[in-house]
């Protein structure tokens, strides 16, 4: 057998080495049983001593240490050796340790042979109620004494074959859920549970042992407590307990919770509830309190139960209108019991309770009279008419509305009641007649006339109050208008068209004057209406034209003297009228004095002018002061008197022959008459084969023309091309044109080689030269005769020498 040799020290400093050795128990071998040879022990020693060794076991031989027997752990763990001897004439020692190493030797026992405990009803699964203990005599820091506990049997299984628990390591037993949910004392007080207890952790070669354990199940007071109303508003003193719950099983921590403010409730160790503060119903009127059971270390024992605390309602809240102020109308002819609103106020207290029955009142009215007006029902808060009728009272009332409970708490509300104007008055005139009154002929439009008011006895500045005025009659041809101010129920009569005394001098107009809502009650009377009377004052007017402008046409080159247009005139008072006319400066036209016909005096020439514009006046013939005008525009119509003629010079232009391509002249044409008869002018060559052969005319618009070579080539030379140019008239009118055009050779450049002959009528170089030497004679002539002129204007100085020179004057 191999011995462990645990720690060995040298010797430090002088003291002895300490030695420890582990042996096992229960040697069963030879004896003397040599555990170690001793270190420390020299080769030659006498005297030597083993002490601590009360029963003689141990012993050294030959420097060997050794053991007379088995040793037992759970005798004795360890022994403590001193070991002594001489060396050398000096004595010496050491000390040995022998630790006894454990084997798993004994068998792990319940403390107790017959083990009872006891499970409350309401207990939650997993919450341990008892537990079991058992010992093993090896050693406990290993695994032998390593234990494990094992449910083996239940008895009775009632009404689940697994009712109970046992925790592996600490041995507590609690149930299970099915044990929790079907527990019940009645069907089974009492069972028998068979457990076991293994060392070695439970292993296939571990030691073990069984025993007993009775279960009483027992009743528990763990129960919701019941209902407890409170009255708000306690006087105290606080705390005051409420309630109480306990637990029967084992001792448990109580705690709180729900929806309540901190520390409103609290729960003391022996269960007692405790309410710390008023209530107020109004706030919340009742709690739900949830009492949890807990184990010390915080493990909740079983179900939450649930106190219930209802508040009693204290009369303690006035009753309030939802709003300070209401606004309200009634109509005038309002009948008694007419109602006009419902107030409503509400009281906090219990509804349940008559704390909430309020009771309303009048308390005032402003203005105070008539007294009467109202009354507002003492339950139900409506607000009716109490007079008969609400004529001729103010406009709004202000009422004070009071709520009041039984307690005597109270509030109050206004009411503002408008007294809503009907109409039941008609508008009336203060005259039945206006009248007359005079207004001139030439009164302008807006003038007015007058302004007269209808009185209306309903509320000012109301709907009903409102008048509006219509003319009956007299007005068929709208000569007049009504204006009304708003503000003050005025209507003014507004001239609205010219008046004219020859067709009407009187108007007899008929006015009403209504309201724009119905009339409730009566109706519109005679006084509703008058009559005004209007003069017209005559006044003597121009003459009028038919029309502000006269357009006149007339064809050109007409003959002098025609009549071309009548101008008509009027005058409202039948005076005669004279005509004329202002502007015509060239005298074209003239008018007749009375007649009004306008002539024309010269053939007119559209080409000369195409228009006329002058002005015709008519005076008054008795007054010339008076008179009206307009203008004339004569419009001269075209006549096709002109032919179209060839614009432009041509006898610098040339044409390149051989026929270049796209190469032409633009010839252009126009015609005086207007675009009737000239608008598109037409280009045609003389009907000759060889002209048209060699020539081609391409129309371009209507007054321009290309005219081209019609063959490839053309000997050089100057050529007549002739054509017509008609107009587009019918009959049109035409000319015949004979147009020189040269033809010639051309470079690349597009340049004609040949030279062009001298044109008829040209300056040859003498006559050239001539006029040149003419032009300097006299230009000679001209400075000979300046430079003699200034030598007699400007004489030598008189001298006596030539004083004989000096001519004499000649007296005449």
């Amino acid at each position: 057998m191999t011995l462990n040799l645990v720690l060995s020290l040298a010797r430090l400093h002088g003291e002895a080495a300490h030695l420890k050795i582990g042996v096992p128990e229960n040697y069963d071998g030879i004896f003397p049983w040599y555990l170690t040879k001793l270190p420390d022990l020299p080769l030659t020693y006498t005297d030597l001593t083993v002490s601590g060794d009360d029963e003689g076991i141990f012993g050294v031989e030959s420097g060997f240490l050794y053991a007379l027997k088995p040793l037992d752990r759970e005798k004795q763990p360890s022994y403590s050796l001193h070991v002594s001897f001489t060396a050398s004439m000096h004595p010496q020692n050491f000390n040995v340790e022998v630790c006894v190493i454990d084997k798993n030797d004994n068998v792990p026992v319940f403390l107790e042979e017959s083990m009872r405990g006891s499970v409350q009803l309401g207990l939650l699964k997993a919450i341990p109620f008892m537990q079991v203990e058992a010992l093993d005599r090896d050693d406990r820091n290993t695994a032998h004494a390593d234990l494990r506990f094992s449910l083996l049997d239940q008895t009775p299984r009632i009404p689940a074959s697994h009712m109970f628990h046992i925790d592996g390591i600490t041995g507590e037993v609690s149930l299970t859920e099915d044990g929790a949910s079907t527990l019940d004392p009645e069907m089974c007080g009492r069972y028998k549970l068979s457990v076991m207890v293994q060392d070695m952790g439970g292993k296939a070669n571990a030691f073990f042992s069984t025993g007993t354990v009775l279960v009483e199940v027992t009743g528990n007071t763990w129960a919701s407590p019941d209902p407890v109303r409170l009255q708000e508003n306690l006087p105290g003193p606080y705390p005051i307990p409420i309630s109480q719950v306990k637990w029967s099983g084992s001792p448990v921590e109580y705690s709180l919770e729900g929806e309540f403010p901190e520390m409103l409730f609290t729960i003391s160790r022996e269960g007692v509830i405790y309410l710390n503060a008023p209530l107020d119903r109004e706030t919340q009127d009742q709690f739900h309190i949830s009492i949890v059971a807990e184990r010390p270390d915080g493990r909740e024992i079983a179900k939450p139960v649930e106190l219930r605390v209802m508040v009693g309602d204290a009369n303690d809240n006035r009753p309030t209108f939802p709003q300070m102020q209401y606004h309200t109308v009634v109509k005038e002819l309002a009948t008694k019991g007419t109602e006009i609103l419902t107030v409503q106020a509400a009281d906090n207290d219990d509804p349940k309770t008559d704390n909430v029955r309020i009771f309303y009142r009048l308390a005032g009215q402003v203005p105070e009279n008539p007294r009467n007006l109202f009354r507002v029902d003492r339950d139900s808060g409506v607000i009716t008419v109490q007079a008969d009728s609400m004529e001729g009272t103010a406009p709004q009332y202000t009422l004070t509305i009071t709520a009041e409970d039984a307690k005597g708490l109270n509030s109050s509300c206004t009411v503002i009641v408008k007294v809503l104007d009907e109409n039941n008055n008609p508008p009336v005139f203060s005259q039945h007649e206006y009248g007359p009154f005079h207004l001139a002929e030439d009164a302008p439009v807006g003038a007015t006339v007058t302004a007269v008011a209808a009185w209306d006895a309903d509320e000012w500045g109301g709907d009903s109050w409102v008048v509006d005025y219509r003319l009956e009659s007299g007005n068929e041809e709208e000569v007049f208008t009504l204006v009304t101010d708003r503000q003050t129920n005025e209507v003014s009569l507004v001239l609205d068209k010219v008046l004219d005394f020859e067709r009407e001098n009187e108007y007899i107009l008929v006015l009403s004057a209504q309201n724009p809502v119905a009339l409730v009650r009566g109706r519109y009377g005679p006084a509703s209406t008058a009559t005004v009377s209007i003069f017209i004052d005559d006044i003597n007017e121009g003459p009028v034209l038919s029309q502000s402008h006269y357009e006149v046409t007339v064809r050109e080159g007409e003959e002098p003297g025609r009549v071309i247009a009548t101008i008509r005139g009027y005058d409202p008072d039948s005076h005669p009228i004279r005509y004329s006319l202002r502007g015509d400066t060239k005298r074209y036209f003239s008018i007749g004095k009375y007649s009004g016909e306008l002539k024309t005096v010269q053939a007119l020439d559209r080409e000369e002018n195409s228009t006329y514009t002058m002005e015709v006046v008519a005076e008054d013939g008795r007054n010339s002061s008076l008179s009206a005008s307009a203008l004339v525009t004569v419009h001269i119509l075209d006549v096709n008197d002109n032919s179209p003629v060839l614009v432009g010079d041509y006898s610098w232009k040339y044409l390149c022959t051989p026929r270049w391509e796209d190469q032409a002249l633009v010839l252009a044409s126009r015609d005086s008459d207007g675009p009737q008869h000239g608008g598109r002018l037409n280009f045609s060559l003389r009907s000759d084969p060889i002209v048209r052969r060699n020539w081609k005319l391409t129309p371009i618009n209507d007054t321009h023309t290309n005219l081209s070579l019609n063959i490839a080539y053309l000997s050089p030379d100057v050529y007549t091309v002739p054509f017509t140019i008609s107009d587009s008239s019918s009959p049109p009118r035409s000319t015949f044109i004979n147009l020189p055009v040269t033809v010639c050779t051309c470079n690349v450049r597009g340049n004609c080689r040949t030279a062009a002959k001298q044109l008829a009528g040209m300056p040859t170089i003498q006559s050239t030269l001539g006029i040149l030497l003419g032009t300097l004679g006299v230009i000679g002539i001209i400075l000979i005769v300046v430079f003699v002129r200034l030598s007699y204007q400007n004489p030598p100085p008189s001298g006596k020498a030539n004083q004989e020179r000096v001519p004499l004057k000649m007296s005449l």
